[in-house]
């Protein structure tokens, strides 16, 4: 493939060009020491399916493209990384905007319970509901706003949950296992997660230099 190609002038999907396209732009924006890992092949191919949006082979791998990323795996594994780099794939319905948690959480020390309602109302971006992806759920802490304590990440994304019948798409990235969710969140956010979300998981250790 010439290195002039892009994702637009793609005829068909072609995996092999898909890794070298993410190679050159994970060293332009992480630096020459950024590199993809071959057992991590398998879940890269998720994403870009997912991305770009195809549903035969996203029935294939067992995906509904009608929900959202849960994507997992320790600590440095690459997820806010990729996470990251998917946003080079040029699918206007897929866009969508990085927020860490922590930096929500802070928000709402700032302001209070508006935070949740901007994280959660039904707007718009692109004629679709607007999608944001939560990266590092599980870093942020239940802060006070005023004396009033709350868990933000559960209430922003039970709001959702809310809308996702509608349409609102939304992804998270964490370390958290199945039962340390259940037990900073509830079962009941945990049950609302299985429905919104495909679990896409990320192995091995550490790859940051």
């Amino acid at each position: 493939m010439k290195d002039s190609e892009t994702f637009a002038t793609k005829k068909s999907f072609d995996f092999e060009w898909c890794l070298r396209f993410f190679e050159k732009h994970g060293k332009a924006v992480y630096g020459d020491t950024f590199f993809i890992a071959p057992q991590d092949h398998e879940t890269i191919y998720k994403l870009v399916v997912y991305f770009l949006n195809i549903p035969s082979e996203a029935k294939r791998l067992g995906m509904d493209l009608r929900k959202g990323l849960l994507i997992t795996g320790p600590i440095g594994c690459g997820k806010t990384t990729w996470l990251n780099l998917m946003r080079a794939v040029p699918q206007p319905e897929r866009s969508y905007i990085l927020k860490t948690c922590r930096d929500v959480t802070f928000e709402f020390v700032q302001e209070g319970y508006e935070v949740i309602h901007r994280y959660s109302r039904l707007s718009y971006r692109n004629d679709r509901p607007k999608t944001f992806a939560f990266d590092d759920l599980g870093t942020e802490q239940n802060l006070k706003h005023y004396g009033n304590e709350c868990n933000v990440m559960a209430e922003v994304l039970l709001s959702r949950y809310d809308h996702f019948i509608t349409g609102m798409v939304t992804h998270v990235t964490t370390n958290l296992s199945a039962s340390e969710i259940e037990e900073i969140y509830g079962n009941r956010l945990r049950s609302r997660m299985r429905q919104m979300f495909n679990l896409v998981v990320f192995s091995g250790g550490d790859k940051r230099g």
